[in-house]
């Protein structure tokens, strides 16, 4: 979607910049999105907010280096702007109460808004500079265009996670089995071509667009070695030209993007609805404990901004902006400076932190935060 916007010379409210309409009012009043989500924000951690701003938040819980005042950037996170200021940044709602008569929702936070860090009694709390307004900036004459932005800040980078909210890159064994499948080409085709048709076996009903995957690498439990998912090759987009037909029930479909060349025995499944990247941090509802199980990309080693499967999904509770730890399980070494060498224990260690942005039923790809040291397979994630 597009804005056009008829600049003249002079100052224009930076929110009008960016087509949301007026600065801040004074006062408490939020921005108004203007037909932009509001996001929710869940009850359990708008309670914690308001505790927040009424009693403010202990120095103690307050990270290193907290800036006295900080201007928010064009590319800034929630997470990274919660921990500039918290040692525990999925405790953001604590930031956000802080502030909380002044920013009515987190995801209202845009950039060139200016965030004062005051400490009274040992209790910190935060403000937003000069009323709320936002900085204004000087346009020349002339007819501008401009995309409407979603929303203020997101939550994490998006784009280190964008591909993965929108493909079927991971595919649990129930959806392979209901997967409609691709079954003939045209007569004397091996593969198909943008814009070919194919035919198919199996529910297309459920919609008109289908992504295509192929079945990649199998996934197991590190425990039980059973199959728990697929990493799956993307290999483009059909449409349905013509439901089922026949005795067979054979419905013909038409190639419309390709990232690869797609032939008989690939598989089905229904585009996924749009995913919003502006969804809230917090800890697990309940204690966890699961495995890292595949490092996207087929690697050996993970770190910061690595995206991880691991093995729990929706059905163990766990949700888009969960945030769990990450721990090296205890290690079994030979103590070479004793008789004898003996076998001694290394603890475990935490060695880092993820987020959980995209759920499936048993498995979850979550983005690693921070990492002191190499994540690999099968570390473990647990509440933090």
């Amino acid at each position: 979607m597009q804005r056009k916007l008829y600049g003249r010379a002079g100052t224009l409210g930076m929110l009008f910049w960016l087509g949301l309409g007026s600065a801040l009012a004074a006062g408490s009043e939020a921005p108004p999105l203007h037909g932009l989500p509001d996001f929710p924000v869940p009850a359990q951690q708008r309670q914690r907010a308001e505790a927040a701003a009424n009693a403010g938040v202990p120095v103690s819980e307050l990270a290193a280096g907290a800036p006295s005042r900080y201007e928010v950037r064009k590319g800034d996170t929630l997470w990274r702007i919660a921990g500039l200021y918290l040692k525990k940044p999925w405790n953001w709602p604590d930031l956000w109460g802080m502030n909380l008569e002044r920013i009515r929702n987190p995801h209202w936070i845009f950039p060139g808004q200016v965030l004062v860090l005051t400490i009274v009694n040992g209790r910190a709390t935060l403000s937003l500079e000069g009323q709320g307004s936002i900085p204004t900036v000087r346009v020349e004459p002339g007819v501008r265009y401009e995309a409407l932005p979603a929303t203020g800040i997101p939550t994490i980078d998006p784009e280190l996670i964008g591909p993965f909210l929108t493909r079927p890159l991971l595919v649990e064994p129930s959806t392979l089995a209901m997967s409609p499948r691709i079954v003939a080409l045209s007569p004397g085709h091996v593969m198909l071509a943008p814009h070919e048709v194919a035919y198919v076996r199996g529910n297309v009903a459920t919609t008109t667009r289908f992504d295509v995957y192929r079945p990649a690498r199998e996934l197991r439990n590190p425990h039980t070695h059973k199959v728990i998912a697929y990493e799956s090759d993307y290999v483009g987009t059909v449409q349905v030209v013509h439901g089922p037909q026949g005795k067979d029930g054979v419905s013909t479909v038409r190639a419309t993007t390709m990232a690869r060349e797609m032939v008989v025995g690939d598989l089905l499944i229904a585009q996924p609805p749009r995913q919003y990247l502006d969804f809230s941090p917090h800890a697990p509802k309940a204690p966890v404990r699961a495995d890292i199980i595949s490092i996207y990309g087929d690697m050996q080693m993970a770190g910061k901004n690595s995206v991880v499967a691991i093995d729990a999904g929706a059905a163990e509770g766990l949700d888009r902006g969960t945030v769990l730890a990450i721990e090296k399980a205890p290690r079994e070494v030979e103590d070479t400076t004793a008789k004898g060498d003996p076998k001694i224990e290394i603890p475990a260690r935490r060695v880092g932190l993820l987020m959980v942005f995209r759920t499936f039923e048993h498995v979850s790809f979550g983005l690693v935060l921070n990492a002191d040291t190499e994540i690999e397979v099968p570390d473990h994630v647990l509440q933090p």
